[in-house]
């Protein structure tokens, strides 16, 4: 069956916000009497969640105080340095064009995500954007998957999940649904191949011709 419902992850899948990321985190760890960590040092531990990231910089008991730092911060200044990747809007506006629905599953804070989809302009070609704090749950945890699904009314069977981190590909197995993934986030071609994703692109706009294909 071909894919009814696509589910979007958003950190280097639609967007990238990494810059705004990385400054959050040079803005925290020093407060906290850390060294601020390097770009590639932050891009590597982005894509689990906040706090799990975090946990490689900081001990756990700190982990709550250098959260509540980094999210204040990080709100201040959430739409500075963030941009929509090549070819995510066209696609988003393809789909929906050709009757197809999409939505955000995003480990990035719900509300966050909701702000930043906004002022790019994707909502008009969103059914939903989940995030953290939206549900108990985070990627890859069943649980997220089954939610947005219930919420959208759709089935496994006609979903596609697009993202691009093992995370992402552990969150389709989960949730009987396939994973195709680009390599403009965080993980290379060759890590993503090894976590089990369906098919792997270079960008969004490759991605897109084969789903627009099949779709």
């Amino acid at each position: 069956m071909a894919p009814r419902l696509i589910l979007f992850d958003l950190d280097g899948t639609l967007i990238d916000h990494f810059r705004a990321i990385h400054r959050s985190y040079v803005h925290t760890l020093p407060r906290l009497g850390l060294p601020a960590p390097t770009y590639e040092e932050v891009r590597a531990a982005v894509g689990g969640g906040l706090e799990r990231a975090m946990l490689r910089f900081v001990d756990p008991a700190r982990l709550e105080e250098a959260v509540g730092i980094y999210r204040a911060y990080f709100n201040a200044t959430l739409l500075d340095d963030v941009e929509l990747l090549p070819g995510a809007l066209p696609l988003l506006q393809a789909l929906h064009a050709r009757g197809l629905r999409s939505a955000v599953l995003t480990n990035k804070l719900g509300s966050a995500s909701r702000a930043i989809c906004q002022h790019l302009g994707l909502m008009p070609y969103l059914s939903g954007v989940y995030g953290a704090g939206d549900t108990p749950w985070l990627k890859p945890q069943p649980g997220f998957a089954v939610h947005a699904l219930a919420e959208l009314q759709a089935s496994p069977a006609e979903t596609l999940l697009v993202g691009d981190s093992p995370f992402d590909v552990e969150t389709g197995r989960n949730g009987g649904f396939p994973c195709w993934v680009v390599t403009t986030g965080t993980h290379d071609a060759a890590e993503l191949r090894a976590a089990g994703a369906h098919q792997v692109y270079p960008h969004l706009d490759a991605l897109g011709a084969d789903l627009l294909r099949s779709g």
